[in-house]
């Protein structure tokens, strides 16, 4: 498994499915091929996809079977479904799609809450996955999740996957017990991600790029989750063939990553200390539910998290793209924004929160520096 992984979500020409028989346009059928081959090239042998990635899979399937079959690592994803037969027959045609004989990697995408979990187990999901891997149409079998720590930690320890894709970056450190989980019971970690939800790393704000110099934000964050022996790849989400360059440049700086990056955290922790004090910085996160009813879920720690981002190292445009999904990101990215928020039954149920006192201000002035036009998820919005 290269450290570097060419994953499917960006280089597609559409998000909808194309019709029976409808063949990709040039340019963009160009496109996703120019990628192909570069990561190719480049030793990024494993290509990642998804059944709700669009045109990715066909796409797909007019480019790998001409790359050497036995140096290429072929990934899909397809969600949790009410029986075993519709899962087979969504299979069935994602292998048709990819025009292949069999998948190395078959991922059950979305295990986001204890529902689908107990769906994936218990409705015909993971059978069916069984039974692929039995007729050797699937090597391994693991899952993706967007979904909380304790789900993924659930997951992990039914010792039914392989391997799983998850979030985890310096700016998200939250599932780092579920990456540490993994690696006990000897699963791969795929970091998903990393430059776009990892902080909208590709285009950083001024104060972020000082404070990462020498590095790019970007190649910061690659070297912070290859630096842990835990995780082995990041999924590199190419929409041109040159989107692969920043990343590699990282690459020989591996092995000592941890210790090179000292002096860069060090800076990124004191402008943190310097904008929102001491206190705040060491243990906004302690005592705090990741959501709470009041009157809707809140996702608290995800609206602080980018509060604190925004504050200390200008990344407010990171957190508009990611709080205008609230309110249509299902469970997915679950929660609403704090524009109808009880703010008094919020104070009740978190009372014992360390800094209960300031957060009305804090909600207040976070729902001010991110509020815009709900967005769609990239999957939800065509094109």
């Amino acid at each position: 498994m290269p450290v570097l992984t060419c994953g499917g979500m960006r280089y597609q020409q559409s998000w909808s499915d194309l019709e029976p028989g409808q063949a990709p346009d040039g340019p963009g059928q160009a496109n996703l091929e120019a990628v192909i081959h570069r990561a190719f090239e480049l030793g990024i042998n494993h290509i990642e996809t998804a059944r709700g990635y669009g045109s990715s899979e066909v796409q797909l399937g007019f480019v790998l079977p001409s790359l050497p079959r036995d140096e290429i690592i072929v990934q899909t994803k397809i969600g949790p479904t009410d029986s075993e037969d519709e899962f087979l027959k969504t299979f069935d045609l994602s292998l048709k799609n990819l025009q292949l004989d069999y998948v190395d990697l078959l991922g059950i995408h979305g295990i986001n809450n204890a529902e689908l979990l107990d769906k994936t187990l218990h409705r015909g999901t993971l059978s069916a996955c069984r039974k692929l891997q039995e007729r050797g149409l699937v090597r391994h079998v693991g899952f993706s999740t967007h979904g909380p720590t304790d789900t993924l930690l659930a997951a992990v320890q039914t010792d039914e996957f392989s391997y799983v894709n998850l979030h985890w970056y310096y700016f998200d450190q939250i599932n780092w017990p579920a990456v540490r989980a993994a690696s006990e019971h000897d699963m791969g970690v795929f970091i998903i991600s990393p430059s776009d939800k990892g902080g909208k790393l590709f285009d950083p704000p001024d104060k972020l790029v000082q404070l990462c110099d020498p590095l790019s934000p970007m190649g910061f964050n690659d070297l912070f989750c290859l630096g842990h022996a835990e995780v082995h790849t990041l999924s590199i989400g190419a929409a041109r063939p040159s989107d692969f360059d920043a990343h590699i440049e990282i690459l020989p700086l591996v092995k000592d990553a941890m210790i090179g990056l000292q002096a860069v955290m060090k800076r990124i922790e004191n402008a943190a200390v310097n904008v929102m004090g001491a206190d705040w910085a060491a243990t906004w996160q302690h005592g705090l539910p990741l959501t709470v009813n009041a009157p809707e879920e809140v996702p608290l720690y995800h609206i602080l998290r980018m509060y604190t981002m925004a504050k200390a190292f200008d990344m407010v445009e990171y957190g508009k793209m990611r709080y205008n999904l609230l309110g249509s990101g299902e469970h997915w990215f679950p929660g609403c924004k704090l524009d109808s928020v009880d703010w008094d039954m919020l104070a009740r149920q978190l009372k014992d929160y360390h800094f209960v006192d300031r957060l009305p201000a804090i909600m207040r002035e976070a729902h001010e520096l991110f509020n815009a036009e709900d967005k769609k998820r990239l999957s939800e919005s065509g094109d």
